[in-house]
């Protein structure tokens, strides 16, 4: 019988590339929905309701693997006390649902895989390269990715190998950030965001998908791993190239800081700050990037 991976916010931008990949190597796939949907071929859905504590069992019971995507957009709305509490709770209450299934049921992994993001290591410019034994940040993201994190910790304690996937900026045309960009940059209206010297660390959505894969897969993987490229993009040379691939040099002055402020209030700070981050974890597992290079990433997903 297929192997079966079991992902939560298997419906999202990530979540469709991943099970798409997942399909061609063997797998069959699970997928934790908030709406009912129907079976097709090898993908299996499933209900659940977070914010009422409720799933569907049998999507754990089935599961060798479980791939957990699911969390509020952090960039999605401006962060009021109450759509932060959402963010969080969010991510611990999915944890802890699923969590609640294994160990009700003693039921054993082969592996439990969760997002995580860069964030960690917090909302801050600096030239200091992040491992993942940097301390995590005091700060919103800070503390929102170490609650996420710190969820994950009592699937750890049933004795099922966990691994953390701390995600830099996804590229990928459908979908995120860079869908957002490309109208812009098409236009001839592009700029750089701020003093344009933050640090953005990227990784394609192929490649994070195919991280995902090695981390069900390679049985030596575990806790943090940084999903980061680590060539030191900033957002002005991010910029630049973007408008390059479109065959023009920016013209527009960079967009304020205390516009983007007063636009996207303190949730800015996702634009406005950037730190560099070391992919030296991962490659030392045997895993190879197949984007380096941030023009070639760009103009792979502009062609797809």
């Amino acid at each position: 019988m297929k192997k079966n991976v079991l992902i939560s916010g298997g419906s999202g931008f990530i979540g469709r590339h991943l099970t798409a990949l997942l399909l061609t190597k063997g797998y069959s796939v699970s997928i934790l929905s908030r709406t009912e949907k129907k079976n097709k071929g090898d993908i299996f859905y499933y209900k659940w309701d977070v914010a009422n504590g409720t799933i569907e069992e049998e999507a754990v019971l089935k599961a060798d693997y479980i791939i957990h995507l699911a969390g509020e957009n952090i960039a999605e709305k401006r962060w009021s006390a109450k759509r932060k509490a959402a963010i969080i709770d969010s991510r611990e209450k999915s944890s802890q649902l699923l969590y609640s299934v294994l160990k009700k049921h003693y039921k054993k992994l082969d592996a439990f895989v969760s997002a995580s993001a860069v964030g960690i290591y917090g909302a801050v410019n600096g030239k200091e390269i992040c491992t993942e034994e940097t301390v995590p940040a005091n700060d919103f993201l800070g503390y929102t990715c170490q609650k996420w994190e710190e969820s994950i910790d009592f699937i750890e304690n049933l004795n099922i190998r966990t691994v953390k996937i701390r995600t830099g900026l996804v590229l990928g045309k459908n979908d995120g950030f860079l869908k957002k960009l490309i109208p812009l940059f098409k236009y001839r209206l592009g700029s750089a965001l701020g003093s344009g010297n933050q640090y953005m660390p990227w990784i394609h959505v192929d490649d994070l998908c195919t991280m995902y894969l090695e981390a069900i897969e390679n049985t030596e993987m575990v806790g943090p791993y940084n999903a980061a490229i680590n060539d030191n993009t900033t957002n002005a040379v991010f910029s630049k190239t973007l408008a390059r691939i479109f065959g023009y040099s920016i013209w527009l002055p960079n967009v304020p800081a205390f516009v983007l402020k007063f636009v996207m209030g303190e949730m800015a700070v996702i634009v406005l700050t950037g730190r560099r981050i070391s992919s030296d974890k991962i490659e030392q597992t045997g895993f190879k990037f197949k984007f380096k290079n941030l023009e070639e990433a760009l103009r792979d997903c502009l062609t797809k």
